[in-house]
């Protein structure tokens, strides 16, 4: 199995508050059986090609409502082999931006229809592929008001000790920098003590700061 840079390029326009996909010889890499490189051997292609990948991260696409809340910016990486067959399987995310940012991209890429096999020695081929999921929007201050009254709990780690959101304004102020936030990562364990018990909340999450 060789491994090298596509030798296509996905451009997707972005939009200010919109996730994207943008795959280009730099950042989507596949890997196949053999380099497709000889005569009547193909790439695989996404029904309607390249325009109409694009259209359908477009449209299906969701930024994650608590990575809008804390200003989350960011690509996710996401692996996926194009069997045989065209299907796409085995969709993982390669790294965290965090706030339900690499479910949302792994979900996108598993709902797409299937593609056209790749074409080696006359035969389809499976491809592997890791593509770059842009999230981008225009970052601002987060407001703890605002993550007080949404629907999403959170709870902050600072030098290593857990706040609430009321205890974390007296330490950060009413608002924060977004660049402060090392990870915001889902919080299972916040009902083990009873000051970071939190109700009526669609999921709650561990807000990691930096220390500098």
């Amino acid at each position: 199995m060789k491994s090298f840079c596509a030798l296509f390029i996905i451009l997707l326009i972005s939009h200010l508050c919109r996730a994207g996909a943008n795959m280009n010889a730099d950042t989507a890499k596949k890997t196949v059986d053999k380099n497709i490189n000889a005569p009547g051997e193909f790439e695989p292609e996404y029904p309607g090609g390249t325009a109409a990948f694009e259209k359908y991260i477009s449209r299906h696409l969701h930024y994650p409502d608590a990575a809008r809340l804390l200003g989350i910016n960011g690509d996710v990486y996401v692996s996926f082999v194009i069997g045989r067959d065209g299907k796409v399987t085995e969709v993982t995310p390669v790294n965290c931006i965090g706030a339900g940012c690499e479910s949302e991209a792994v979900k996108v890429v598993k709902r797409c229809k299937p593609w056209k096999p790749a074409m080696q020695n006359g035969r389809p081929a499976s491809v592997h592929y890791t593509i770059p999921i842009n999230f981008r929007m225009e970052t601002g201050k987060v407001y703890m008001d605002n993550l007080a009254a949404s629907d999403y709990g959170f709870i902050f780690k600072i030098k290593g000790v857990l706040y609430t959101v009321d205890e974390a304004e007296n330490i950060l102020g009413k608002t924060f920098s977004p660049n402060k936030i090392e990870s915001a990562e889902l919080f299972y364990d916040y009902n083990t003590l009873k000051k970071l018990r939190i109700r009526n909340k669609k999921e709650v999450y561990l807000l990691i700061l930096k220390s500098t």
